[in-house]
């Protein structure tokens, strides 16, 4: 795998670990000791390896990042043990791992395996038309494939169609926008910030029923510059004549059409975890697991065997398939896990805790929320430290609470949830599709741009547009 895609798995890593939050008694007992902000460096340090290690050590960072990893978790857990008790440390471990790492993890791995299975093939012209209708379905099929899916079953066939253009790189930083971000906005299956929203209550259907307008906006406007851009770039390269044999017309096909069909059962799996109520739960360490989510996940990995199974190992060897991307992420998931738990315990402290500057930001003077501030403030953190781990930091500034939140304090759940998703576009770190993407461009030839290269397209682009939805919904 190349240097570029592991960045990217550990973008995945480090937004997909932050689910390993503790539950609202852990972290209230935590909190009554008044835990001050030099508890949260292990966490930012994690945070910013997984960030910086791989840009600007590559090779040292993916020798010893799992040593890396344990290094910052001991820091974090260490002296929790010994200053508030070993069984406390080890409830909040429990409740991380078996509450909800394990269902994480089984979700990004199922998803992952079975979008893989998928294959296009066949010859496309890469047009603006045909350039622009590839973004619109890649942007709509997100949030049912995820965001990863969708990268993984279009990248390769919107790639062949403009190989044979000079400026081809503005399509995968719109690709990046619109299929790995924006798209995966209405429902738990697009983006990891939404599957961590459910995790901790927020309904299925909820991210869909208060985001799609907005959602529909953003879209609609990202795609409109992307035409005019591209346009503008055909008529140069339509300017120079291309030399050589041209490729031979094929057919677009769809190989691995069972997939599609596991797609339809996950979604299932997932609705019923949360439409049926069995009334009966296993009780580890303080830690509640509750019978249809332990059905849920063994049907999701029985969902993952069975893609496996039936899919020829062929369509995965053309769309570049291994298991690295998930290996790291299990890895970098026992280093964050352990590191957010005191941050999540001075989360739940609220006024109290050692962040009550940033809830201070986040209120007027009445106690009202300002919802701007949480799209902005959330989005930004959401650009450079992942978006899943900004969503529950803001999740629970918010209160934690999903019933209220999904209720009267709606329009702030659906400003972190647009600042988390939208705004992990901003950087190739932002969310874990962006690096795998650039990876698999630069490997085909396309002349990408750097890391700051990015940003500066993306914030010429993304921000415009998020002024308009910033005006039309939160003010």
């Amino acid at each position: 795998m190349s240097t570029p895609s592991k960045i990217g798995c550990g973008a995945l890593a480090a937004g997909a670990v932050f689910v390993g939050g503790i539950a609202p008694a852990n972290a209230a007992a935590l909190s009554e000791v008044a835990l001050p902000w030099p508890w949260a460096l292990p966490f930012i340090g994690l945070l910013l390896s997984i960030a910086v290690g791989p840009l600007l050590v590559p090779k040292f960072w993916y020798a010893h990042y799992g040593k890396i990893a344990f290094v910052w978790s001991a820091l974090a857990v260490t002296p929790l043990a010994a200053l508030h008790g070993v069984p406390t440390a080890l409830t909040a471990l429990a409740h991380a791992t078996l509450g909800e790492y394990l269902s994480f993890i089984v979700m990004v791995t199922t998803l992952y395996v079975v979008a893989g299975g998928i294959l296009v093939t066949g010859s496309l012209r890469g047009t603006p038309l045909v350039n622009a209708a590839i973004l619109a379905f890649g942007t709509v099929i997100a949030s049912v494939v995820g965001t990863t899916g969708a990268a993984m079953i279009l990248i390769r066939p919107l790639l062949r169609a403009n190989s044979a253009r000079l400026h081809n790189a503005h399509v995968v930083i719109f690709f990046i926008f619109l299929a790995a971000n924006i798209g995966g906005a209405l429902s738990p299956l697009g983006n990891p910030p939404l599957f961590v929203g459910f995790l901790h209550g927020v309904e299925f259907f909820w991210t869909a029923a208060h985001l799609w307008r907005q959602t529909a906006l953003t879209a609609v406007l990202v795609l409109a510059a992307f035409v005019a851009i591209d346009i503008w770039y055909y008529r140069q390269d339509r300017r120079v004549a291309v030399v050589g044999e041209k490729p031979a017309n094929e057919p677009i096909r769809v190989h691995g059409l069972v997939n599609l069909a596991l797609i339809v059962l996950i979604v299932g799996a997932i609705l019923l975890s949360a439409l049926w109520k069995s009334g009966v739960a296993f009780d580890i360490y303080d830690t509640t697991l509750e019978l249809q989510d332990i059905v849920r996940d063994v049907a999701l990995v029985a969902i993952a065997v069975a893609s496996l199974l039936l899919t020829p190992e062929e369509h995965r060897e053309r769309n570049g398939f291994t298991w690295e991307p998930i290996l790291e992420v299990a890895k970098l998931f026992a280093g964050i896990f352990v590191c957010i738990i005191p941050v999540t315990a001075m989360l739940h402290a609220g006024r109290a805790g050692a962040f009550s500057w940033v809830l201070a930001l986040m209120t007027d003077d009445g106690g009202e929320p300002r919802n701007a501030a949480y799209f902005w403030l959330s989005g930004a953190l959401s650009a450079v430290l992942d978006n899943a781990p900004t969503y529950l930091a803001f999740f629970e500034l918010a209160g934690g609470d999903a019933a209220r939140l999904m209720s009267e304090l709606a329009p702030t759940l659906t400003a972190i949830s647009m600042g988390a998703v939208y705004m992990g576009a901003l950087t190739y770190i932002g969310n874990a599709p962006n690096f795998m993407i650039y990876a698999i461009a630069t490997e085909r030839g396309v002349n990408m741009p750097s890391f700051f290269g990015y940003m500066i397209s993306s914030v010429a682009v993304l921000l415009p547009v998020f002024a308009v939805v910033t005006y039309v919904f939160l003010l």
